[in-house]
């Protein structure tokens, strides 16, 4: 049987399926805990957690603490979650294993030595969607060629509309606020100005503190929710309120689960994965023009479009893209003497 271990150099503390149901985890480890759960019925999965302090058993695999992770001779496979330098730092410990930086994340312009590291140490890429992976190959340009490919994140399973009636004066806004919720409030503030029956929902799952300023008339703050809680909040709103420039999503899982249970997305056109994760039903528009997004509210409120989830999303299309990932050969060489 194939082990697989996952190193997630980047998390607060160590999580397991349990938080995944209780709410409050990111859209990272949101997709670890869902693909690791599926692949573990066919392989053995090992996670390293950074902040884990115990060894602890789960229906996603065995959750170590990360310093383990440096055993020499630890698997065959490894995939490490966004941290390239951790990456590059374990193939000095396991020379013979197969690594996959599993990237969720645009690195910052300080991260550019990464294409030589990784090409250096044999690291493989997988980002999240193919427009990240055009903008990491675009990134790394000026570098030597990796091997760069995308598997898209996966929605959680059993996601469709259900005939819920939906509030037309209900927005709603299910991100953490460093994407973009400051000038999101500045949107809403403007249509509200014309339409003041207009609430704005913010489930925030609480993992960073960020500055948004004045909170408008008519916003109200849910705190972090349990998954099953935030469907049923999507399910009521009138849209997905995301007309933001500043955050492009890698992904956007929010935005994906919103379109599997029909929920329409409003969202900028031309930034991050917003155009490969939303359906062309006119969601998308420029966020910065405080008129159309008016109209666009204003139509809505009279005919809601129909939307739906993208097969591509489904837990079993991800799963299948793991297995043959894991099941064919490294697509990068080691350069072992650049590594000692």
């Amino acid at each position: 049987m194939h082990t697989l271990a996952i190193v997630d150099p980047c998390c607060a503390r160590g999580y397991t399926p349990d938080a995944l149901h209780a709410g409050g985890l990111g859209g990272t480890e949101a997709t670890v805990l869902r693909v690791a759960t599926a692949l573990a019925t066919d392989m053995t999965i090992l996670h390293y957690q950074c902040g884990r302090l115990v060894t602890e058993q789960t229906d996603a695999g065995v959750m170590h603490p990360f310093e383990n992770a440096f055993t020499p001779g630890l698997v065959a496979t490894i995939v490490v979650i966004n941290a390239w330098k951790v990456a590059c730092k374990l193939r000095k410990v396991q020379p013979d294993a197969r690594i996959i930086l599993w990237l969720h994340i645009h690195p910052g312009r300080h991260n550019r030595p990464m294409a030589q590291a990784l090409a250096a140490t044999g690291v493989e890429v997988i980002c999240v969607s193919a427009s990240h992976a055009a903008s990491l190959r675009r990134f790394l340009a000026d570098g030597p060629p990796l091997a760069i490919d995308h598997i898209h994140n996966p929605i959680a399973p059993g996601l469709m509309p259900d005939g819920t009636a939906h509030d037309p004066d209900r927005l709603l806004f299910a991100s953490s606020p460093h994407k973009g919720l400051a000038q999101v409030f500045a949107r809403f503030r403007a249509a509200r100005a014309a339409i003041p029956s207009l609430t704005l929902a913010v489930a925030d799952p609480g993992y960073l503190v960020w500055e948004t300023g004045p909170v408008p008339e008519g916003v109200t703050f849910l705190g972090p929710l349990p998954h099953a809680d935030l469907i049923a909040q999507m399910r009521r709103a009138l849209c997905l309120f995301y007309p933001q420039t500043t955050f492009a999503e890698t992904f956007g899982l929010v935005m994906a689960e919103a379109q599997a249970v029909g929920l329409p997305v409003l969202a900028h056109d031309t930034l991050g994965a917003n155009a490969e994760v939303v359906t062309d039903t006119g969601q998308l528009l420029d966020a910065g023009d405080d008129a159309r997004i008016l109209a666009r509210l204003r139509a809505w409120r009279d005919v809601r479009p129909v939307v739906r989830g993208n097969p591509a999303f489904a837990l079993t299309a991800v799963c299948d893209r793991w297995r043959k990932l894991l099941a064919a050969p490294a697509r990068a060489e080691i350069s072992l003497e650049k590594v000692a």
